[in-house]
């Protein structure tokens, strides 16, 4: 069944209540950081990937905060209403519902995007991501 907001996730256990996890979303800031860190630089040829690092890096911020706040959210659609039905940005969740979009049109879909969409894509990844921080901090 899909997902219509984030009650929906948790009925059908996409979503669960835990206790709070200090420690595994510690770990998770600390992996998205290190991913970012090591990207140098992005060309014609390495756009597609260095936007899937960037998403995947900015999963796991979100992911962080659901486990800060006592949730594991088990897909990318219920992160996304977690954004909007629990943090309350529905700004933020338009953005990320976005980019997981482009994200699965690349990885199911094959669909690689030319050198300006991935670019794009990646600045709105950079800047979710800042905004993620400032929430989880």
């Amino acid at each position: 069944m899909k997902e219509l907001d984030w009650e929906d996730c948790l009925f059908n256990k996409s979503a669960k209540s835990i206790s709070p996890d200090l420690k595994r979303a510690t770990s998770l800031i600390e992996t998205a950081e290190e991913r970012m860190s090591l990207i140098k630089e992005i060309t014609k040829k390495n756009c597609n990937f260095v936007f899937e690092d960037y998403y995947t890096s900015l999963l796991e911020i979100l992911q962080a905060k659901s486990f800060l706040e006592g949730y594991n959210v088990l897909n990318h659609v219920c992160l996304g209403f977690y954004l909007r039905d629990i943090i309350k940005r529905e700004d933020l969740f338009n953005l990320f519902d976005d980019l997981r979009y482009k994200r699965n049109s690349l990885t199911y879909y094959g669909n690689k995007m030319d050198f300006k969409t991935a670019k794009q894509a990646i600045e709105k990844c950079k800047r979710l991501i800042k905004e993620l921080k400032k929430i989880v901090e």
